[in-house]
């Protein structure tokens, strides 16, 4: 099992490596969902911690539909994190009909080479989910898909994560829930759906607050809590 734990400074990330997180998903503006954070924060953070970080390439917050300028800054802004060391990026592009940009998709993954990929909730304001996994399948550079199921929460969209589960399994696409995780909801969530990944916010923040800093007694209780949910699949 996997777990990913949201980062917004270098103290956080710290937090989170010393508390087990397996990686990191590096942001600024975490009550607008994750934008692009600033180079000095990428390169601190990737020189700071030795677990995978995958950096947020999102221009602005106002939709996941974007413009030629939009693409022309997220490009080079995949260039410096290619360059930083950082392991990925995380990123979601949708038309104004609810469809994957394919045309987007593929000028970004260009300058992506050799970069971990997910993409992220974007995925959840599809028109079509289904369909949206089944044309990310055709991209072999990107690796997951971050998603509470088209609702407000992964426990809310369990049902909707088990079918994109089962639908992309034996490919390079594994399913990652995310959105309202807790310690207590996370193991009904996981044994629900099949998911081997798993992407914590506030649920592993100081006082459950998107503003206070990951608290890493949190991280660790979950990690903890996923060795055991492991030992519960077949074959263990």
């Amino acid at each position: 099992m996997v777990l990913e734990v949201i980062a917004t400074t270098v103290e956080d990330a710290k937090r989170a490596e010393r508390g087990g997180a397996d990686r990191i998903e590096l942001i600024s503006g975490i009550l607008e969902g994750g934008v692009t954070p600033s180079w000095g924060l990428i390169d601190a953070v990737v020189k700071a911690v030795s677990i995978p970080v995958n950096v947020m390439v999102r221009p602005h917050s106002q939709s996941f539909c974007y413009t030629a300028d939009d693409l022309r800054v997220m490009r080079e802004d995949i260039r410096v994190i290619r360059e930083s060391g950082a392991a990925g990026i995380v990123l979601g592009i949708l038309t104004p009909q609810g469809t994957v940009d394919t045309a987007a998709l593929e000028e970004l993954l260009a300058e992506a080479e050799g970069l971990d990929v997910t993409f992220h909730r974007a995925f959840d304001e599809a028109a079509d989910q289904l369909e949206a996994a089944r044309v990310l399948l055709h991209y072999p550079q990107v690796r997951r898909i971050l998603t509470s199921g088209g609702q407000q929460s992964a426990l809310d969209g369990a049902e909707r994560i088990a079918e994109l589960v089962r639908m992309t399994a034996g490919t390079h696409l594994s399913i990652m829930a995310g959105s309202g995780l807790t310690l207590t909801s996370m193991a009904d969530v996981i044994r629900s759906t099949g998911v081997a990944e798993v992407h914590f916010g506030t649920g592993v923040r100081e006082d459950g607050q998107a503003l206070k800093p990951v608290d890493e007694a949190k991280v660790a209780a979950v990690k903890a809590a996923l060795k055991t949910l492991v030992m519960e699949r077949p074959g263990h």
